[in-house]
């Protein structure tokens, strides 16, 4: 008698977006991949509901602008009745709207940035990515319960954009320079942690994976709610105290170091571990011109960018602290590089802040 593989449940979709064209081909994106299945479609929240009742989705993919009641509103209500992971797929959050930022402070786990015309050949040339977005937002639902992850085509590391370093001869300073690399759940997580550090923090340089021109807004918006002056980098651009420099969308950010200067380079390439801009790119910056004056963070994602990055980093000399499974949306990046070996400490994300800021005195 021939013994069966057990299958793995598919992920149930529910999509909701008032655009015919788009919820037909975001359809068959989605069912592309053998991992999701879509249970249904809804033009607005009210046929949605109706849909929720005969059957709970395991992730909700929504527009913002709809007829009846708006996606934000929506968001609120699915949030504060019945919390399912969400995703928005919306033409507002290609201009990195205060809308989009918005939803991502209500809940939401991640954004697809749906450009206003030619949405069918940007779903198809994003199709992995659209996949693997949901499947993230899937997986903050089951944590404790993680599903196997299938690799739907071959990954690039860090090796495309900077060599490995050769040495290990930088000296250590009296200055600090903080490296952080944040996904899914990480604009919240990256918030909590800016907040928290003091006036004379040392310099910090971040990769959050993001859609472009979604940064520059929402570094924006955490400059006016932190100690600390934050803004969307640039090449040359210096790592000071009491700033924080967060990776453009789209371009991969590396750190640099002139004498005792430390400073950022802005850069175009290949995707790195599916990712523009890439925390393993940054990581290994870290590592070449860092060494040991350099404190690594890793929080929140799905995925292994970063794994390989923080191992350089603790070989340089750094110190590095991942976030603990208990505070992560997805406990995915953090897991990988604890696994690898590059982790010093874990930590809840509410004390990752004052670790940092003892270890740099």
């Amino acid at each position: 008698m021939t013994e069966t593989m057990p299958t793995l449940a598919k992920i149930k979709v529910l999509i909701v977006d008032d655009s015919a064209s788009v919820r037909q081909v975001l359809k068959e994106i989605l069912e592309s991949d053998p991992q999701i299945e879509v249970i249904a479609v809804a033009p607005d929240p009210y046929v949605a509901v109706e849909r929720i009742k005969k059957e709970t989705p395991d992730v909700i993919t929504l527009d913002i602008e709809m007829p009846r009641m708006d996606g934000l509103t929506f968001l609120e209500k699915i949030m504060s009745q019945h919390p399912i992971p969400v995703v928005i797929c919306s033409t507002l959050a290609g201009e990195g709207s205060d809308s989009a930022l918005a939803a991502l402070e209500k809940g939401a786990i991640d954004i697809i940035a749906k450009p206003k015309l030619g949405a069918r050949e940007f779903f198809e040339e994003s199709r992995v990515k659209i996949c693997d977005v949901v499947k993230s937002a899937a997986r903050a639902r089951i944590l404790k319960n993680r599903a196997r992850r299938l690799q739907t085509s071959p990954k690039l590391t860090a090796d495309a954009v900077l060599p490995k370093p050769t040495s290990h001869a930088l000296i250590r300073t009296t200055e600090k320079v903080v490296v952080v690399g944040a996904s899914t759940g990480g604009t919240e997580a990256l918030r909590e942690f800016l907040e928290a550090m003091p006036l004379d923090a040392p310099g910090i340089v971040i990769v959050q994976h993001m859609p472009e021109e979604f940064t520059a807004r929402f570094a924006e918006r955490l400059d006016k709610t932190c100690r600390i002056t934050v803004k969307e980098a640039a090449s040359n651009d210096s790592v000071i105290r009491g700033h924080a420099l967060i990776a453009p969308g789209n371009h991969h950010l590396l750190l640099k170091s002139s004498g005792a200067r430390y400073y950022v380079e802005t850069r175009e390439g290949p995707l790195v571990s599916r990712h523009r801009p890439s925390v393993d790119v940054l990581f290994r910056s870290a590592a070449r011109y860092g060494g040991r004056n350099v404190i690594g963070v890793i929080m929140t994602g799905m995925g292994d960018d970063g794994a390989r990055g923080m191992l350089e980093m603790k070989q340089a000399g750094a110190f590095n602290i991942a976030q603990d499974e208990s505070t992560c949306v997805v406990f995915g990046m953090p897991a990988e590089a604890v696994k690898t070996g590059g982790v010093d400490r874990v930590l809840p994300l509410g004390a990752i802040a004052s670790e940092v800021v003892r270890l740099c005195h």
